[in-house]
């Protein structure tokens, strides 16, 4: 990890919960901005998170059939196979349905789903590439969201609740403003009414509520130290008993 020297736009050095990467944050938003692009795809998205110290899926951004078939062979069978462009940020909507095909088991069905995600994008005019990536057990925890803005008001604020494909429907959220301590992030997880969803519901499991409270933090330091970011949206973060995955990620520069 970088020191405080690292940070992008005015960062400032802070006593916070995840030493930012900072050449890697500057790299990846130089990038998009080389390319005219406000918006991160998810694989650019979820790099900025590993470079918070966030976990995310094994994965690899592919041209070909045969590109996938390789990378899913280096990651290991089941893969996801994902739309990833920065003009689709709804895969799961895209091109009915197209955007994404999970739990791909074998060569065969990586090399169908890349084309598939290939010719409806080249219907659309969308110059895509396709993310290739590890399949989570969805059904081996509890999937939230983390995310959070940089606000006129407030400065950075940071938010957690419930995701999925609940978020939207339930809108069980709480929300810090940045920096977030540790009791701090606690605390909001704690606030949730789906808190007995991650503490062990009806003999499941619970989910590594640690994990996930670093997962905030992380996503508090990052708006904190990188005022180039407008928003990030990590929906969802899977928490299960051996840990907090980030399985989607978008991320908004400002501009």
């Amino acid at each position: 990890m970088s020191d405080r020297s690292g940070a992008v736009d005015g960062a400032t050095d802070l006593d916070t919960a995840t030493r930012i990467d900072g050449d890697a944050v500057a790299s990846i938003i130089e990038r998009a901005r080389a390319a005219g692009r406000t918006t991160l795809t998810e694989a650019e998205s979820k790099s900025l998170l590993d470079a918070a110290g966030i976990e995310t899926p094994d994965r690899a951004v592919v041209g070909d059939p045969e590109e996938a078939i390789t990378a899913a062979e280096a990651i290991g069978y089941p893969v996801v196979a994902k739309v990833s462009s920065a003009a689709v940020t709804h895969k799961s909507e895209w091109a009915d349905g197209a955007g994404v095909a999970l739990d791909l088991a074998d060569a065969d069905a990586v090399a169908d789903a890349t084309a598939a995600i290939r010719e409806a994008a080249a219907a659309e005019g969308i110059d895509a590439e396709v993310l290739i990536e590890d399949a989570a057990d969805l059904e081996g925890g509890t999937e939230t969201i983390v995310g959070g803005m940089n606000t006129p008001s407030f400065g950075p604020v940071t938010l957690v609740g419930l995701g999925g494909v609940f978020a939207e429907v339930y809108e069980d959220t709480a929300h810090r403003i940045a920096p977030v301590s540790e009791p701090e992030a606690r605390a909001a997880v704690e606030s949730l009414t789906a808190e007995p969803l991650l503490s062990g519901y009806r003999g499941r499991p619970p989910g590594d509520v640690d994990a996930l409270v670093e997962t905030i933090r992380a996503v508090g330091d990052l708006l904190v130290e990188t005022p180039a970011i407008d928003e990030i949206d990590v929906n969802p973060v899977l928490v299960s008993p051996d840990g907090a995955v980030a399985l989607d990620a978008l991320v908004v520069l400002e501009g």
